[in-house]
């Protein structure tokens, strides 16, 4: 048995619901302080009582952002407060005590993607906490065709691919509920 499509979003949001602490919050940044920064992201970089040393910075594509004093500095894959130290430990020669900020205010690299036999394949972001289950709720839930114990999600770490099974209607029985993963960025969903 399938559920509906509209069943597959109200499930989604309510999980997003029941656990706001995983959720992002307004500002754009993760409620977890352990949000890892990725390219396309935009941060706001500031020094207090220091105008000229404020900034928003968007993360490029190799990785880096680009300060005053400081020049380029590797932000992707780093915390905000590993960022924060990196640009506070360059700074430091300019300036002799600087009380620095670092924060995201926008998200622009958490995307995952679903291919295949849904009813809206693409790409989605992810802004909190998502699952298997979930992600195929926001593409629309599988259409009729589907091979529902056939699908595959590939995520690649370290330039290396790995490919995990998930079996719909295992998981909607309450059977294998361990196929049900937390989603990463870049994560691709296939749905033959």
């Amino acid at each position: 048995m399938r559920i509906g499509t509209y069943g597959m979003a109200v499930l989604a949001l309510a999980a997003c619901i029941l656990s706001p602490l995983t959720c992002v919050s307004g500002a754009g940044e993760p409620a977890s302080s352990e949000y890892i920064i990725g390219e396309g992201d935009v941060l706001a970089i500031s020094i207090w009582k220091d105008e000229n040393l404020t900034r928003e910075v968007v993360v490029l594509p190799d990785g880096t952002i680009s300060f005053p004093l400081v020049g380029r500095v590797v932000a992707e894959g780093k915390t905000i407060s590993s960022l924060k130290t990196d640009i506070e430990d360059k700074i430091r020669r300019y300036v002799p005590h600087p009380v620095l900020n670092v924060e995201v205010k926008n998200v622009n690299s958490m995307y995952i993607y679903v291919i295949g036999r849904v009813n809206n394949p693409g790409r989605y972001i992810l802004n909190c906490n998502t699952n298997v289950l979930q992600a195929l709720a926001m593409a629309g839930g599988l259409n009729p065709f589907a091979d529902d114990n056939n699908i595959k999600i590939i995520r690649t770490m370290n330039g290396r691919s790995s490919m995990t099974w998930f079996r719909y209607n295992d998981i909607v029985k309450g059977k294998r509920l361990e196929q049900n993963i937390i989603l990463e960025r870049g994560d691709v969903i296939v749905v033959p």
